[in-house]
């Protein structure tokens, strides 16, 4: 795998809440620079995004229900409705960890299948399933509620929590959901060895803010 063919696995990241205005800007341009999948940001900066990244193939992704995943589910899809009216073109939900804690699989899947519904064909929806506060069967679970609601991808972390993803996980949430859908790495992966490594674990897709390191770092 080449450079130009690492960066379109990359969703370039910058979510900490005192992001500014500039940075979200340098982000773009580096998206644009190195060819990244898409952007990954906070929705107040959707629309900003949008107009810099016109005309371009990188996305706009933007985080929906983050970093707890509590809000209420007509939160969360008038969040997804929102964004995507701002010019996202992928969305990235956290799931209710609580609702999954009380085994409520019901209000999960009608949580997910809320935005879902609200993206429609309009953007991609990655489901965040905070792995690292989550059993392997929990794991599991979330995975098949989340192909069942029709997502296009599973995601391990939102990197706001005690840990990231790990390839164990990564293979797991692969083998549950099969090949038709995306799995993405996300928290922690900081360096080409990271990604690679969540690479050949399964994953299709890496979020990390620390993309042009990993990217320059590869030296194939």
């Amino acid at each position: 795998m080449n450079k130009r063919q690492l960066a379109g696995l990359i969703d370039h990241t910058i979510l900490k809440p005192e992001a500014s205005m500039n940075e979200v800007k340098r982000v773009c341009l580096e998206a644009l620079k190195y060819g990244f999948a898409s952007v990954c940001i906070n929705p107040c900066y959707v629309k900003y995004a949008a107009d810099i990244l016109k005309d371009s193939n990188v996305k706009v992704c933007t985080v929906i229900g983050f970093p707890l995943g509590a809000n209420t589910t007509k939160v969360k899809a008038f969040e997804a409705l929102n964004a995507i009216e701002d010019g996202a073109e992928e969305i990235d939900m956290v799931i209710n960890v609580g609702a999954l804690k009380n085994k409520d699989y019901e209000y999960v899947y009608n949580d997910i299948k809320a935005v879902v519904d609200a993206a429609k064909d309009n953007a991609l929806v990655k489901v965040i399933i905070e792995a690292c506060l989550l059993t392997d069967d929990e794991k599991i679970m979330t995975c098949n509620l989340s192909k069942n609601a029709g997502t296009d991808f599973v995601k391990t972390s939102t990197g706001f929590s005690s840990g990231g993803a790990k390839p164990c996980d990564i293979k797991l949430m692969r083998e549950t959901v099969g090949d038709k859908m995306g799995v993405k790495a996300s928290g922690g992966v900081r360096t080409y060895a990271d990604a690679k490594e969540m690479i050949e674990s399964g994953a299709s897709r890496i979020g990390a803010s620390s993309s042009i390191k990993i990217i320059e770092e590869c030296e194939e």
